[in-house]
């Protein structure tokens, strides 16, 4: 995500909207953008920020650019090995199932550079040689990639937003990228949407933010710890034990073509 302005996010809410305020609950039970307060404490439960979260059509956007369906919210963790983060590359629980195996990709309704950056982003997977491949198709993708056209709020604009796998072991079927041209101009740079697509695709397959312990090191501000989670923060072994800035899972964006630094291939060839 990218900050526009003075500010700027990745992944997919220009990537988030890297909020320095903590949502507030009203005596009504809910906070400004309509969340319930029960809500609220089971996105915190389950290890996610509860800055700027916004009800979406599929479930609720969180951290910017990840949506956590119904199913996640009522899914327990059966993992050992969730912890408070620091610094390593973390997983969800839920991860894509039934390897070796390859999952087709499908973009709609959207600019040609937008199906280049796709091809593009599973060109750089497929690279890496994992037991998770991608493929290319022209419709009904196991992962589909859909537009959506909204501009800033509160000095940040969402890049895009994707989910995590299903309890089942399946990705997560959808990533929205945005075509205001306030994202990412009127003529958007295809790699740049590349790596905000390999982004997305990250969490499709079940990904954390690599900073999500403390989002100031990508996005600024202040630095916040979600704390210990039941869910979703299963450290990756082999990935580092400090500051990772070349992450292609970082919160928010530099703004220029972020693609996988070793640790990053670390974590990948691990899981897949």
């Amino acid at each position: 995500m990218f900050r526009t302005g003075a500010a700027a996010v990745f992944a997919a809410t220009l990537l988030f909207a890297c909020t320095k305020e903590n949502s507030k609950t009203t005596t009504t039970g809910t906070d400004k953008n309509g969340v319930s307060a029960a809500v609220l404490k089971n996105i915190s439960d389950l290890g996610f920020s509860t800055d700027q979260v916004r009800k979406v059509n599929n479930g609720y956007l969180v951290e910017g650019d990840i949506v956590l369906t119904d199913e996640n919210l009522a899914e327990t963790s059966t993992s050992p090995n969730v912890r408070i983060a620091e610094t390593e590359q973390y997983r969800t629980t839920n991860l894509v199932k039934n390897l070796p195996r390859t999952v087709t990709v499908s973009i709609s309704n959207l600019p040609t550079v937008y199906g280049t950056a796709t091809q593009n982003a599973i060109a750089r997977y497929n690279a890496l040689n994992l037991r998770l491949k991608f493929q290319f198709v022209s419709s009904g993708g196991q992962i589909q990639i859909i537009g959506f056209n909204e501009g800033p709020s509160g000095g940040y604009i969402t890049l895009g937003s994707s989910g995590f796998p299903t309890k089942q072991g399946n990705p997560y079927g959808q990533i929205q990228m945005n075509t205001n041209s306030q994202a990412y101009g009127t003529n958007p740079d295809v790699n740049y949407l590349t790596s905000v697509l390999q982004h997305e695709m990250g969490h499709c397959i079940g990904f954390r933010h690599t900073d999500y312990f403390n989002r100031a090191f990508s996005c600024g501000g202040t630095a916040t710890n979600e704390g210990a989670s039941n869910v979703g923060a299963v450290l990756i072994p082999g990935t580092p034990s400090t500051a990772d800035a070349g992450s292609w899972m970082l919160a928010c964006s530099n703004g220029g073509d972020r693609t996988f630094n070793t640790n990053d291939k670390v974590a990948l060839d691990y899981l897949y």
